[in-house]
Parts: C-alpha cells; sequence; structure tokens
C-alpha cells in the first residue's frame, strides 16, 4: 500500500470510529455534511479524500481538533500504523480546561485507543460526565482525585482505576500537574 493510500485509509478509519461511537448513522453523518451517503462511505473507506472545508466541517461534526480529522504525523511509511513518535502525537479530546489529551494510538481504527492525559494544577470538572466505554486509568506520575459511580478516591502514581460506563469526576487540587494513561474501549476519539 502506498503511503498516500495508507494516509487516506487511516483517515477514513478514524472517521469512521468518530461517527460510530456518536451514534450517527452514514446517512445521519452525510447529511450533516450536505453531501451523499456514497461520498461519506468512499471517505471513511479511504477511496476519496475530504477537501479542506470539508475537514473542518467533519471536525465540528465530530467535535475533534482538525489535527485528528487530518491524521497526518510525517511518519515514515514503515512507522505508518505502527509507531507514533513523542514529538508526532495529535492532540484529541473534549478540550477541557485543565486537560491535554494525546492519542498514543496510531489510529482509532482498532477496538481499543491508548491516551496520554495531563491535568494540569488546581483543575477539574464539576459535572459529571458519562460515556458508552470501559476505560483503565493508569497514573503515571502526581495525584489525581476521581469520583467513580459516586464514590471518591485519591489516586497517585502506580495506582489504576477502572469505569464501566459510570458518572464520573475528575479533580486536581495539587501544585503539580498529574499524568494518565488510559487504556479506552471502544475508540471514543
Amino acid at each position: 500500500m502506498s503511503n498516500e493510500a495508507f494516509h487516506a485509509a487511516s483517515i477514513g478509519g478514524d472517521l469512521r470510529a468518530l461517527r460510530k461511537v456518536r451514534g450517527l448513522t452514514l446517512q445521519q453523518a452525510a447529511q450533516h455534511m450536505s453531501r451523499s451517503t456514497g461520498w461519506m462511505s468512499q471517505v471513511e473507506r479511504g477511496l476519496s479524500a475530504p477537501s479542506a472545508g470539508e475537514v473542518q466541517r467533519l471536525a465540528a461534526l465530530y467535535d475533534v481538533p482538525v489535527s485528528m480529522v487530518l491524521g497526518e504525523t510525517g511518519a515514515p511509511e514503515p512507522e505508518q500504523g505502527r509507531v507514533v513518535r513523542a514529538d508526532a502525537r495529535r492532540p484529541i479530546g473534549q478540550r477541557v480546561p485543565g486537560m491535554v489529551e494525546e492519542l498514543l494510538s496510531p489510529d482509532l481504527t482498532d477496538s481499543f485507543e491508548v491516551i496520554h492525559t495531563t491535568f494540569h494544577p488546581h483543575t477539574g470538572i464539576d459535572t459529571p460526565r458519562q460515556r458508552p466505554t470501559e476505560e483503565i486509568g493508569y497514573i503515571l506520575s502526581g495525584r489525581l482525585n476521581v469520583t467513580i459511580g459516586g464514590h471518591p478516591f485519591q489516586v497517585k502514581r502506580g495506582d489504576s482505576f477502572r469505569i464501566r460506563a459510570e458518572p464520573y469526576l475528575w479533580e486536581n487540587p495539587y501544585a503539580t500537574a498529574a499524568q494518565a494513561l488510559w487504556v479506552i474501549a471502544p475508540p471514543l476519539y
């Protein structure tokens, strides 16, 4: 597979995963884009590439950064789909103030995704979130307060925890950033 074909297939796979996790049919996504279902299908299968304007509209539709839709990492061909360099991680996530998320997985085409998250000091969310996923969080550094299903926990470096489609909150009331590694199934972003 050529570099260009691989890139188109990877972007298409990411777009399909984003559409599915947001509960949209191919037809609904196409309608939001004011395009045909056939066009949307071709983009998701890597047979057609969206224009710059369509990339921006797709990013808005799926509420992700444009860089997530573009999927460009600049990796050499043998590394594409296999290796993600530290300086080539794609920013993803819900754009919550005080939280930075990066995709460690090469793309969203697997049955899970791996995310690196930094929680800045003195930040958190006040409204519980709930997602249709199973997630494992592993604290790489710092401390974090998490509430899962109404139960509060303080987790620190080396601790891990699981969230199974339960409401959760996070808070970093501490003076240092906390970093976590996440495995999320199915891919969410």
